[in-house]
């Protein structure tokens, strides 16, 4: 069950295919989810996004939220394991942020998982500072003793003013006490941040994402960058004016910033999602002057960019 891209457009039934094996899941709308996770299989336990008002963000917006039916995945879950079974080794629980389903959901989830899999090494989700906050010590810590391993976290920005313009929910202190929390339990976090969402705050906005990532330590960190979708609030803000995606120096200059201050224990550290100018990787803070090196040598126009009609979400 290896999937393409970072998005997927569902419906109904979706038939997927791997190694002359077929499962059919039910999905509902798009589906997105990490890069990372392209080989993983998909099991849609919430609809939409609990928070859904983030300005940039469009994934959700078609979708009223609610929590799934648990006999409906579990039984997707035995759907794909009569088929492929054996071949499942990461699972990533969809949509928005599904760490907010209760844990009579989850751990059922979680122990179905474990069960149908044998192969199974990881399970994933994203989730919102707000989520891991609203869950005890306690429930974190049954969470990752019954399978669930990582969380995909965006804060998006360190800079508290930027977070409150794009309507993230969540300032950095509370995305740092999530952290610490998580950490806690054993969970480990990769942590997103979005290039040219800060306008007129590029520079605090760099800074202070890379003082956020510190704080946080987590085991990955990515970048995007900001695209102004049709019919979100920052689009409306881009047709009055109030908002433009800064030009390319500009953009590698917040992430050269962010690389040159973050200072985690040992996080790995990409740009390889297909909405960047410039796709990078190593580990931070260990390669950190190699990868400032190739920032700065792009900014001279002696490393080739992505081309524009090669971007997207």
């Amino acid at each position: 069950m290896r999937f393409k891209g970072s998005r997927i457009d569902g419906g109904g039934s979706l038939f997927l295919r791997e190694v002359g094996k077929s499962a059919a899941m039910r999905y509902e709308g798009r589906l997105y989810r990490p890069p990372s996770e392209a080989d993983a299989l998909i099991v849609q336990a919430t609809i939409g996004c609990s928070w859904n008002h983030c300005t940039y963000c469009d994934m959700y917006r078609d979708k009223t939220f609610r929590v799934r039916e648990l006999r409906e995945t579990i039984e997707d879950l035995e759907t794909a394991a009569r088929s492929c079974g054996d071949d499942v080794d990461k699972l990533f629980v969809a949509d928005g942020d599904a760490l907010v389903m209760p844990m009579d959901h989850w751990l059922p989830i979680l122990d179905a998982a474990k069960r149908l899999f044998p192969n199974l090494r990881r399970v994933s989700c994203y989730a919102m500072a707000r989520n891991v906050l609203a869950k005890t010590d306690d429930e974190l810590a049954r969470l990752r003793t019954h399978g669930l391993s990582l969380l995909y976290i965006g804060p998006e920005s360190g800079d508290d003013a930027t977070l409150k313009k794009i309507a993230k929910g969540d300032d950095a202190a509370a995305h740092v006490e999530a952290a610490h929390r998580a950490h806690a339990a054993k969970i480990q976090l990769s942590v997103i941040a979005l290039l040219g969402i800060a306008m007129d705050r590029s520079d605090e906005h760099a800074r202070a994402t890379a003082d956020l990532v510190t704080k946080m330590n987590p085991a990955f960190f990515s970048a995007l960058t900001v695209t102004i979708v049709p019919d979100t609030p920052l689009d409306r803000l881009a047709q009055k004016g109030r908002f433009e995606v800064p030009p390319v120096p500009a953009l590698l200059r917040e992430l050269r910033t962010m690389v040159a201050n973050a200072n985690p224990t040992q996080t790995v550290f990409r740009t390889n999602h297909a909405s960047n100018y410039l796709p990078l990787g190593g580990q931070l803070p260990a390669d950190r002057e190699r990868i400032v090196a190739l920032i700065d040598a792009a900014l001279r126009g002696e490393i080739p960019l992505r081309r524009e009609a090669s971007r997207g979400l």
